[in-house]
């Protein structure tokens, strides 16, 4: 047990979990609690799924993420001082969130969503590259799994506990000012967090045209590119599709109250998500990155066929519990092995820039196909069977994975993949 214990007590590792805590916030502001509120006020299924596109910003974070690299806020460094930034911004935009209606003004708070994404993607931009440049190499297992933790319980925070509050406590809008004034709080564990000792952390490009071309031509120009991108695109591809929709599913399909979800959500996904994240660190420590990739893959795909359960059995209580937490469990675990390969992945002079664009890829399917094509398929097929289309669509992105397996576990022997040189050097 101490052995389990003794990564996660580093000075390093630990403050991931209260940033990657508001790293998660804003998601679910925009994503699932936002459905939730347009669909208890009778807003059509329609314009609900194209609420999703509101996401768009975190698929084209990597447009501005070269910026990240290149400049430096005048205070806390090159990473806290613009996970800084856009806490302090993103507080105030999703207090703006609280004083609108999706009834009677839907476009302007899709607007205003739409700007939480950005400052949102921003600040996973700079969390991103502050966590892959902060953490040692036998301190990345860890680290990947206590910032997923923080991550999603910053997602349940703002997604079932949010619902809870907003249904039987605070109302909606007062609910988006309380998650608002949470960001602000974010900063000032930002400022107490540690800054990066690994070299090169803080060394910046010689110029925006290096900022901007130079990540790029380096992860290009490495063996099996082209592949990595299509397992980033495909690995979470089934996860997003089950999760597009889940909470109008809940509420609308399988016929629960939005205070039962957020109940359910509130108690159950917190423990399984905290469970998830400590065992999936100790898993990836023993069985390494491809087999741990493999095995929580396998994982993510079957709990997807739990919703299937759900919706042929509707108001059944603790089979939704049971679902849930089955879900959250599994998704903790792949996400927490899916950072650890992007650290991997990444150079630590353009750290920013590539991890923005490889998790940005990983949006793709969560913003442009999964929100979009949900509604037409559960329209033509049903939520029972919709759930099970989604089990098939995360078999080729375990496909990739199995044919990538030597160029995965060769990170693996890379004692620092962080500090491999660059096509600038």
């Amino acid at each position: 047990m101490i052995n389990l214990i003794r990564p996660y007590l580093s000075p390093r590792v630990y403050p991931l979990l209260l940033l990657g805590l508001a790293s998660g916030l804003p998601l679910a502001l925009t994503g699932g609690t936002l459905q939730a509120w347009a669909t208890v006020e009778d807003v059509p299924l329609k314009e609900i799924g194209f609420l999703t596109l509101v996401g768009a910003a975190y698929t084209f974070k990597f447009l501005w993420a070269p910026l990240i690299d290149r400049y430096m806020p005048p205070f806390l460094g090159r990473r806290r001082g613009w996970m800084a930034l856009s806490q302090i911004f993103l507080g105030l935009a999703i207090c703006g969130m609280g004083l609108l209606d999706p009834s009677r003004s839907l476009f302007w708070l899709a607007a205003l969503a739409t700007l939480v994404a950005f400052l949102s993607a921003t600040q996973d931009i700079a969390f991103d590259a502050y966590s892959a440049d902060v953490l040692r190499h036998e301190e990345r297992a860890a680290g990947a799994a206590i910032r997923t933790l923080g991550y999603r319980v910053g997602m349940i925070a703002s997604g079932g506990l949010a619902i809870w509050l907003a249904a039987v406590w605070t109302g909606w809008g007062s609910m988006y000012i309380l998650m608002g004034l949470l960001m602000f709080g974010a900063a000032v564990l930002t400022w107490l967090a540690p800054e990066p000792e690994v070299t090169g952390a803080n060394d910046a490009p010689r110029t925006l045209y290096d900022a901007f071309t130079v990540p790029f031509q380096e992860f290009f120009s490495r063996k099996g590119a082209l592949s990595i991108l299509a397992l980033i695109v495909l690995y979470k591809l089934g996860d997003a599709f089950a999760g597009a929709l889940s909470t109008t599913f809940l509420i609308r399909g399988a016929g629960f109250s939005p205070e039962v979800v957020g109940t359910v959500n509130k108690i159950l996904a917190v423990i399984a998500t905290i469970v998830g994240a400590l065992i999936g660190g100790g898993i990836m420590g023993k069985l390494g990155l491809y087999r741990s990739l493999m095995l929580f893959g396998l994982l993510q795909a079957l709990s997807n066929l739990m919703y299937t359960m759900i919706a042929l059995h509707p108001q059944h209580l603790p089979l939704m519990a049971l679902g849930v937490g089955f879900e959250n469990l599994c998704g903790g675990l792949g996400t927490a092995a899916f950072v650890a390969l992007l650290m991997a992945l990444c150079h630590v002079q353009f750290t920013a820039s590539q991890f923005a664009l490889l998790s940005a890829l990983s949006a793709v399917g969560r913003v442009f196909v999964a929100g979009p094509l949900t509604p037409p398929i559960v329209e033509a097929y049903g939520w029972p069977l919709f759930f099970v289309f989604t089990f098939f669509i995360a078999l080729p992105g375990l496909l990739v994975l199995w044919l990538m397996r030597a160029e995965i576990k060769g990170l693996e022997k890379d004692p620092s993949p962080a500090v491999r040189t660059s096509a600038a050097d």
